[in-house]
């Protein structure tokens, strides 16, 4: 069972006095506290523009922590590829790999926020066709060290990549899975797939079958896990666990409602969102306190022992998995944040190791 760090680069939450520089410097300390505690792998954001989040290029905050770090894995989570070119991320994810002794891991997504798409210029509706696009040229030139393309969005020669690739990314790439057809193209890219805790992992477990029978059905061997994604508050005390949780967890759900605009009309005639858009109507029926209940039942909060048990009930559901755990977001001080971190370290992460990685 891996366990990774996710890195959201989020002011959201915090008063005006914080600035976008304590914002990293308490993200990188959060970084170089992981590699001490043992985490497995950091993952930094790609968003833009916002509070919400801002890590306009992860390639290079991972080359500042290649320097930083000797050991944890180092994960795009992820490019955004719709916002970069092809080519552009190949070279960055091969000298990333170079420079970090080929501790380098390339997750990819496609993007969600319109507020985003909108600055760049590029039309939300073709999305999934870059997407679709981009991936097998990134993925082959990773490989080959030659990149090349002749579809409608991205025509590009064939062309060498330097620094050469340092050595295969094959089991160290991955795709965010969240929409149905998400799903299919991780599966078919041969990516381990990464879904983030929203709704109760029962009705989840759809989408995961859904993933390993297309895997099986274009790659040989067993499928990788699942990757989860959690806003995580770990306490001894298991009433400041709750309070905390529900200040900052529920904060947290409110930031990604407003920069996402998940209740949003536009999803609706999005191309390439349309599961999104089915989800318009509940969502505006449920209300904001039924939203924020939901959300923080699904989430790994509470004391050690109720995380564990909140984990174990999730691995007897899905079968193995990796998690991602955020411990930074929404206003939480970093004080907070760093024992959390130590706390789950410790007492949910090392036993959780020492029963799954035997």
């Amino acid at each position: 069972m891996d366990f990774g760090i996710q890195m959201i680069f989020q002011s959201y939450g915090y008063d005006d006095s914080v600035t976008d520089g304590q914002v990293y410097d308490e993200e990188i300390r959060l970084a170089l506290l992981a590699e001490e505690l043992g985490f497995d792998k950091l993952w930094p954001v790609e968003h833009h523009f916002e509070d919400y989040a801002f890590c306009p290029d992860n390639t290079q905050f991972l080359s500042y922590l290649a320097a930083r770090t000797t050991r944890i894995g180092l994960a795009t989570g992820a490019v955004i590829l719709p916002w970069n070119d092809p080519l552009r991320v190949a070279e960055k994810i091969c000298l990333l790999d170079h420079l970090s002794g080929g501790r380098a891991v390339f997750g990819m997504g496609r993007g969600l926020a319109r507020r985003e798409y909108q600055p760049f210029g590029i039309d939300m509706d073709t999305s999934r066709e870059r997407f679709d696009e981009a991936a097998p040229m990134i993925l082959e030139a990773l490989e080959s060290g030659f990149i090349e393309g002749d579809g409608p969005f991205y025509k590009q020669p064939r062309t060498p990549i330097r620094p050469r690739p340092f050595k295969t990314f094959k089991g160290r790439t991955y795709s965010v899975a969240m929409s149905p057809d998400s799903v299919l193209s991780a599966a078919r890219l041969g990516a381990q797939p990464v879904m983030f805790s929203q709704r109760p992992w029962e009705s989840a477990k759809e989408s995961v079958d859904i993933y390993r029978e297309e895997f099986a059905k274009n790659h040989e061997g067993t499928p990788p896990p699942l990757i989860t994604c959690d806003f995580i508050y770990c306490d001894e005390d298991r009433d400041r666990a709750e309070e905390r949780a529900k200040e900052h967890i529920t904060g947290y759900l409110t930031s990604v409602l407003g920069h996402y605009e998940l209740a949003g009309e536009h999803f609706k005639s999005t191309k390439g969102y349309e599961s999104y858009g089915a989800a318009v109507d509940v969502l505006q029926q449920l209300g904001l306190d039924t939203q924020r209940d939901a959300y923080m039942a699904v989430q790994i909060w509470g004391t050690p022992e109720m995380c564990i048990e909140k984990l174990e009930h999730r691995i007897s559901v899905l079968g193995d998995i990796d998690l991602t755990a955020c411990f930074r977001y929404a206003g939480l001080p970093y004080e907070d944040a760093s024992r959390s971190m130590r706390t789950f370290a410790e007492k949910v992460m090392r036993p959780m190791r020492a029963k799954y990685n035997a």
